[in-house]
């Protein structure tokens, strides 16, 4: 280990642990976090900023893009990727298609190590989560355009290097959680790809893009699914926050656009369209009565 942060809510047990530490191991304490595995932490009089600066440049420099234009999209509008056996099918399907256009990429290698450069950027950048957790897909066999894609990701972080998250010093204690599903958009499989963020306050903590691991087969049933995650993750985050000496006594808030996913979490009657589901219903009624 090369690297340790230690935190805590007492000053004094933090010193003893790395008194203790100390006299087994050589450790040279660096004092109060600034610069943390590629993370920036500067503290303000309202809060703290965490950003990826340092990493984000260096990652523009290696990739020869200093003097790149920036852009202010992710991707371009209505830009769907696809992976070569999906290809192959719509080739057979329709007599015969143009794969030279795109290519495989002779070396998967160079992607692989780019996406994964983009995925540590996650971190401190929730803007960038959907787009990154997209062009992962295509480790396997990344083509040319999935490439340029990456490619214009890096383009996206030059346009603001320093983008990050802000932690409220007088944040209230206050769980927030936003979820939500795109049904079917997956073209290749049809599977939904769902996402949600967690607030402290006015403080993002917590976020997710990915894709599901099953067809849903409505859209209520893929709404369901990310409200289930989303509740499982606020249970999670709620005892983290216990355990570091943070209670929250307010009931915690979950937001979503759905008015069917609504209803069959007020209907205690289960039909032929919710039992496929019955188990997410079942979480997410129990912990709505727990408040």
């Amino acid at each position: 280990m090369d690297d340790l942060l230690i935190t805590g809510n007492d000053a004094f047990m933090i010193d003893q642990l790395k008194q203790t530490l100390h006299r087994h191991f050589k450790l040279k304490d660096l004092g109060v976090m600034k610069y943390f595995l590629g993370m920036e932490v500067s503290r303000e009089d309202d809060g703290i900023v965490i950003n990826q600066r340092k990493y984000a440049l260096e990652l523009i420099n290696d990739m020869s893009l200093s003097g790149a234009r920036p852009v202010i999209t992710l991707f371009e509008q209505n830009l769907k990727f696809t992976t070569k056996e999906y290809d192959d099918f719509i080739a057979k399907q329709s007599g015969g298609v143009d794969t030279v256009k795109d290519p495989l990429m002779k070396d998967p290698t160079k992607y692989k190590r780019l996406v994964g450069r983009l995925l540590y950027l996650t971190i401190t950048r929730p803007d960038i989560c959907f787009a990154i957790n997209h062009v992962s897909q295509f480790m396997k066999q990344p083509k040319k355009s999935h490439y340029q894609a990456a490619i214009r990701i890096v383009r996206y972080i030059k346009s603001n290097p320093g983008e990050g998250l802000f932690m409220i010093r007088n944040n209230e204690l206050e769980m927030k959680a936003y979820c939500d599903s795109d049904w079917a958009s997956c073209i290749i499989n049809r599977r939904s790809v769902t996402g949600y963020c967690v607030k402290l306050g006015k403080s993002l903590i917590s976020w997710r893009s990915r894709k599901q691991k099953i067809v849903s087969r409505s859209s209520s049933e893929s709404e369901y699914r990310v409200m289930a995650d989303t509740i499982a993750e606020l249970m999670w985050l709620k005892g983290l926050l216990v355990k570091l000496g943070v209670k929250i006594d307010q009931p915690m808030k979950l937001f979503r656009d759905n008015e069917a996913a609504l209803h069959i979490a007020a209907n205690p009657i289960y039909h032929e369209r919710t039992k496929h589901i019955e188990i997410d219903c079942h979480l997410v009624r129990e912990q709505l009565q727990n408040k």
